[in-house]
């Protein structure tokens, strides 16, 4: 590590694995991190039993911050932020982008909040099936912007009391 804090280095040649480092120093701790992830979707909806704009058919393009802990790997990993990318595409997305929201999705009004509960679901389900890859990676928290103002959460904590 430098102590040249302030100081431009042009890089002489880049470290060798098991020369310059060994492979019991990539791990330099065993805490658990959290790691987040954003996406973005277009979907359309509507709400049943409500009196306001929103009963119409209308859209929205929504983001979704993933929070998700464990521990990290032996070369200081806990889930690439690729395997996030992919339980999002393979497992969720397929559902939300460029959809209507009322068909794809189980019986629900479309709300935020409900959107937020079965996105929590589904991503919690797709860790644990993969478990054996992942250091006991766990859903912290997701937040589900509907506008850039507006948002719903939940987290962990929140989800196991009932």
């Amino acid at each position: 590590m430098t102590t040249e804090r302030y100081s431009f280095k042009i890089v002489d040649r880049l470290q060798k694995i098991d020369e310059d480092i060994q492979r019991s120093e990539l791990r330099y701790h065993t805490k658990r991190v959290l790691v987040s992830k954003e996406f973005t979707f277009d979907a359309a909806h509507h709400l049943h039993a409500y009196e306001g704009k929103c009963k119409n058919l209308h859209g929205h393009t929504y983001k979704i911050i993933f929070g998700i802990s464990g521990f990290v790997d032996e070369i200081g990993i806990v889930i690439d932020f690729a395997d996030i990318k992919k339980i999002w595409k393979e497992d969720i997305e397929v559902y939300l982008d460029h959809r209507y929201l009322n068909e794809t999705l189980p019986k629900m009004n479309t709300t935020a909040e409900n959107l937020v509960v079965w996105i929590y679901e589904t991503m919690k389900t797709s860790l644990l099936q993969r478990q054996d890859q992942f250091n006991e990676a766990r859903v912290e928290f997701i937040r589900l912007y509907e506008t850039s103002t507006s948002y719903a959460e939940v987290t962990r904590e929140w989800m196991d009391v009932e």
